[in-house]
């Protein structure tokens, strides 16, 4: 029998109207697709449509109240690595993704993460910042090897990204580093 491929779940970060984390998360689970060591999935947080933090009990217990906590969390759970791509607004990550990470905690623990970040000069890196603070916080390995793409207006076109060759090397590489995470890590979260 096989064993069944680790899932990957990209997270679009951005929930706005015009906003290109989704054609960026789709580059990326083509990708992930392509390198084959994983079962891809995109969770984007304008579809998941969280309102804003509204469990009355903490994430640690899992006494969750609200459907969409429940979806929320059997998306979050499931999932053996995450990437997840987001903009930077103001110097920090959406309120969106900072609010749908609040939303649990153990199904985030002990997972590998890496981040694809994306804006102007910055390529969005003070929002990956942001996040790798957040995500330790929830014992979130965030690997080495994300991929901030700067000046993202001029590489997505037609709803699709159009990348050059260290940009695909970045995702190669940050691929390579999720399985290799994910396999250490493994062992203390079925252990």
């Amino acid at each position: 029998m096989d064993t069944p491929k680790p899932i990957l779940t990209v997270v679009v970060g951005s929930t706005r109207p015009g906003r290109v984390g989704l054609p960026v998360a789709r580059w990326i689970a083509e990708h992930a697709r392509e390198h084959g060591a994983f079962d891809v999935r995109v969770a984007d947080l304008a579809e998941v449509a969280l309102p804003l933090f509204d469990e009355p009990h903490h994430p640690r217990l899992r006494r969750y109240q609200h459907e969409h906590t429940r979806r929320w969390s059997a998306i979050v759970e499931p999932s053996d690595a995450f990437v997840f791509v987001t903009p930077e607004y103001n110097h920090g990550m959406p309120a969106a993704l900072k609010n749908a990470l609040d939303y649990l905690s153990g199904e985030w623990a002990r997972k590998p993460a890496a981040i694809v970040s994306y804006g102007g000069v910055s390529a969005g890196l003070r929002a990956a910042g942001q996040l790798k603070q957040v995500l330790a916080a929830l014992q979130v390995v965030v690997v080495g090897g994300g991929v901030p793409i700067p000046m993202i207006r001029e590489r997505v076109r037609n709803d699709a990204v159009e990348a050059n060759e260290p940009m695909t090397k970045a995702v190669e590489a940050m691929l390579e580093e999720l399985v290799r995470w994910n396999v250490a890590l493994r062992p203390m979260r079925t252990g």
